[in-house]
């Protein structure tokens, strides 16, 4: 049985994003994405028709945060913050430890957008690591032993934002594959085939087929993509070969995609790069001001660099193209290792550097010189799309500034592209009041950020016709308004605060070190008189002579040693174990005891008393008397190491220092402060959709052909989705179990299934027949099940074939008589016929063996003489075409229905349906 609850980005939702789905797959639950929503949104007033604007992520972080412990597996699709954000925190803090997989590029990613997002809002302002957490249980008890209050999960407002070193090691954890690589699960997951393949839109974006022994094949598809871009193929479910798709993501049991853009038309391709070109050029050339584009930090954003970077070079145009991200010298050092993943013209760049070394160089030599008039075309293909020589890093918007004055002009590519925090919102604040200068926005952003608010003024200024979804290029509009925005960010102290900050900094220091002394004197203390101690008390215990015999020595012994573990001197065993620092300055009376010896009552009794607890403190020597320098050894430990380093290894820590002290110098004591700023707008807007997603047009067309047997619709608004369903509905051969579930419903597909584990005998397999289908061989096999004590898993034994005499007796005397010349009654074998008959396929088979098929639509295949007559456009009534011609038939329940004539092309039809599919007999 398969349940599936959208913990967020269900159908039916204003807000489709983050993405995460919670999977059951009978007792095995997965995790389908792991997206973080955005942090910062903006002021309730932008956004007056939008619900929960302002915290409307806390029942999704509730919900994932519960479940976490529980998840026994995690597929990552994509590698933006909308499919992987949280996974971060999730894993360092909500014990989300199940085995994740993706693909290296997602990893990488995934990584480099979660820092980036994360870097940008602990910079701006104080989230706080544990103000915000939630007690595991509502029947935490205060410091008096009452119950705490209930907590109201609803009013929680913290921000779920991981640490650096939490994102590394998160992302270290994920395990990556290669795309179409089965993947055979082990423990609890035992039994499941995982299996990634190529979905576009992204550098390692996945579908996610689940192979699952009892509830058949899961597709997971969502932001899929199937066109060709300049640095990524389209995704695989069309096989452009054949026109078809692709045969191992057809007909699933279950198809889980999204339909978030199903009422959308896109424009051409060509259109967009055209428009977005001229835009950015006129913009730079005309009217001397510049372009601000926001971006994301590590997917998309390649698209763009790679399209700026191509026309940069044919043009020869020498304004700057200017990078404002912390981590996007990283990125493209990860994307240029990872050249295998890219495909578009961008691909041809090992071919370029491989192949052709001598041409290489060659252009490298004509471009010094000036005359690159035969390397511009190589180029312009990208050939070098991956060496970006316009694009320059800049951390931070003031870095930006001291580089280039407000007045040149410049391209700007900034991040986050929803300007709810970090550069691009920093940037946004002055760049706006400029006249002339154009924002242009390449996606509608997240509900409840800026970058929604801006797009959704552009399209309302629109044209019906114009509106960014009914596949035109719109216009800019000049923006003439206001608006409120909260600035956050963190400044240096100064003056009378920094010196309070520096005065308590120095007082905190001094009384650390101070601690950290006296620490250093008990430790060299404890360690010098360890020893001496216990050799001491050992000698104290066995001067003291008792009553109970040996037994009682020990026991004495062992209290003893218990209680100077973790105390000083305290009184005996009989008066209590203390741990009161005490002094002495009197003999300390112990117990009196009778003396025992080997020989009783020989001398008398003699009472013992218990000596002055002093311990002569002696300098540690060595066998030879020379004084033990521990220190010495230490450093001669350290020098060792250090020269058995390699020379990376000693760089890499050179490296690592400079860079923590130059963070430390270039980090002032600072202050969080929060701010509303008033932006007059002047500038111009642009959107122009640079997403790369599937419109309407191709979801309708794709998922019939997928054809799954039952379907879940997610990532949708109301209107999208119904939109979808409709246009499904409008199909006869596609099927009407279509699903699309609200947040937090649970729906369930299929019935509860149990699976046994059972070892087959080797007598059972030599007699069996096996059938080949697709990559499996499948039998009909009758047994009896047998345990044995040498094994814990039950045997499949054959059943004798010879019955006993008995059994042959009483046979004969039930044995329905016979009449004279009948034949002995035979059981016919049961047979199971295993596949599903594909009608192109079954044409070309028998086009191949010279029988003519044509088909006619509504899924029937005519076959033989009127086959080849229609395709001659000819008139098929003649009686002799109608007798050698075959109808195939496929009904909408899965069924085959063979129409004709006993002809040899019947025959030969019926033949060839057979050896499609895998016929089991019993």
């Amino acid at each position: 049985m398969i349940t599936f609850t959208p913990l967020s980005g269900a159908a039916h939702s204003s807000r489709t994003t983050p993405l995460a789905y919670l999977l059951q797959v009978d007792d095995v639950r997965i995790l389908l994405d792991c997206g973080s929503p955005d942090w910062s949104p903006e002021n309730p007033a932008l956004n007056p028709g939008s619900e929960e604007p302002t915290f409307h992520w806390e029942e999704y972080c509730q919900s994932l945060r519960e479940c976490a412990p529980t998840v026994d597996l995690v597929l990552l699709s994509h590698g933006d913050l909308a499919h992987c954000g949280l996974y971060a925190y999730a894993y360092s803090r909500w014990n989300l430890k199940a085995p994740t997989y993706t693909s290296l590029p997602v990893q990488a990613m995934g990584r480099i957008a979660t820092t980036e997002d994360i870097e940008g809002i602990r910079n701006e302002e104080d989230v706080g690591d544990d103000d915000h957490l939630v007690p595991e249980s509502d029947d935490t008890l205060m410091d008096d032993g009452t119950p705490a209050p209930p907590i109201n999960r609803d009013k929680l407002k913290g921000k779920y934002v991981a640490t650096l070193n939490e994102v590394q090691e998160a992302f270290d954890f994920v395990n990556t594959l290669r795309y179409r690589q089965p993947t055979r699960l082990q423990g609890k997951c035992q039994g499941l085939t995982i299996t990634p393949f190529e979905a576009g839109h992204t550098i390692g974006g996945t579908i996610w087929k689940i192979r699952s022994p009892s509830s058949g094949t899961i597709l997971y598809a969502v932001n899929v993509n199937h066109m060709r871009e300049r640095h990524l193929d389209g995704a695989v479910l069309i096989n452009r070969s054949t026109g078809g798709v692709f045969e191992p993501l057809a007909r699933p049991d279950l198809l889980i995609t999204d339909a978030e853009r199903t009422s959308v038309i896109n424009s051409k391709q060509r259109d967009r790069d055209v428009a977005l070109i001229d835009t950015i050029t006129s913009t730079l050339s005309s009217n001397r001001s510049s372009v601000l584009i926001p971006c994301d930090s590590s997917t998309r954003v390649l698209e763009l660099l790679v399209l700026l970077d191509q026309h940069w070079k044919f043009s020869r145009l020498s304004y700057p193209i200017c990078l404002l991200s912390r981590t996007g010298n990283e990125m493209l050092t990860f994307v240029r290792s990872m050249m295998e993943w890219l495909g578009g013209t961008v691909s041809k760049e090992d071919v370029g550097e491989e192949g052709n070394t001598t041409n290489n160089n060659r252009s490298r030599n004509q471009r010094r010189r000036g005359g690159d008039e035969d390397g511009d075309e190589e180029a312009a293909l990208g050939a070098f799309a991956l060496r970006f020589k316009y694009l320059e890093f800049f951390p931070n918007p003031e870095s930006l500034v001291k580089r280039y004055a407000s007045s040149d002009p410049k391209l700007i590519l900034a991040v986050p592209a929803s300007l709810s925090h970090g550069p691009s919102r920093s940037l946004f604040v002055n760049f706006a009041a400029v006249p002339n200068n154009v924002v242009l926005l390449t996606s509608p952003g997240e509900e409840g950020t800026l970058a929604r608010v801006l797009f959704t003024k552009w399209n309302d200024s629109q044209r019906a016709d114009d509106k960014w979804d009914k596949g035109k290029i719109g216009r800019n509009v000049m923006l003439d308004d206001t608006l409120s925005l909260v600035m956050k960010s963190k400044v240096p102290l100064q003056g009378a605060e920094l010196e309070e900050h520096l005065q308590k900094e120095r007082a905190a220091k001094e009384k650390e070190a101070a601690h950290q002394a006296q620490l250093a004197r008990n430790s060299d203390a404890d360690d010098e008189d360890e020893a001496e101690v216990r050799l001491a008390m050992e000698g104290a215990a066995d001067n003291m002579d008792t009553e109970g015999g040996e037994g009682a020595v020990v026991g004495k012994k062992r209290k003893a040693d218990k209680a100077l573990d973790g105390a000083d001197w305290g009184l005996d065993g009989d008066e209590g174990l203390t741990k009161q620092l005490l002094s002495f300055d009197i003999y300390l009376k112990g117990n009196v005891s009778k003396a025992t010896s080997f020989f009783k009552n020989v001398g008398g009794t003699t009472q013992r008393f218990r000596m002055f607890p002093y311990v002569e403190k002696k300098r540690r020597v060595d066998e030879y008397g020379e004084t033990v320098d521990i220190a010495m050894w230490l450093r001669k430990s350290r020098v060792f190491e250090e020269e058995a380093e390699t020379d990376e290894t000693k760089d890499f820590k050179r490296r690592k220092l400079a860079e923590e002290e130059a963070k430390a110098i270039q980090e002032p004591p600072s202050k969080f402060v929060t701010s509303t700023v008033e932006v007059q707008m002047a500038c111009r807007l642009l959107f122009i959709d640079m997403e790369g997603l599937n419109d309407g047009r191709a979801v309708k067309t794709i998922v019939p052909q997928v054809n799954p047997r039952k379907m879940i619709i997610v990532h949708a608004s109301t209107e999208a989705a119904e939109v979808l369903i409709e246009s499904c509905a409008n199909i006869r051969a596609m099927t009407k179990d279509i699903f699309a579930p609200a947040r937090g419903e649970s729906i369930q597909i299929g019935q509860q299934t149990n699976s046994f584990s059972i070892s087959i005998s080797e007598e059972l397999i030599a007699s069996l027949k096996m059938s080949t289908f697709e990559d499996n061989e499948v039998g009909y096999v009758t047994g009896r099940v047998v345990a044995h004590a040498s094994s814990t898993i039950p045997t499949l034994e054959p059943i004798e074939a010879v019955p006993t005499p008995a059994v042959q007796s009483t046979l004969a005397n039930t044995a329905a008589p016979r009449m004279l010349g009948s034949r002995p009654t035979v059981n016919l074998p049961n047979s199971t016929m295993i596949g599903e008959l594909k009608l192109t396929v079954l044409k070309a088979r028998l086009t191949a063996i010279g029988v003519p098929a044509e088909l006619i639509g509504e899924g029937v295949l005519i076959c033989g003489t009127a086959a080849a007559a229609a395709a001659n456009s000819k008139t098929a009534g003649g009686a002799d075409a109608m007798e050698d011609s075959v109808a195939v038939r496929k009904t909408a329940s899965g069924k085959v229905e063979l129409e004709g004539g006993a002809s040899p092309v019947y025959y030969t039809v019926r033949k060839e349906i057979y050896n499609l599919h895998a016929l089991v007999a019993a």
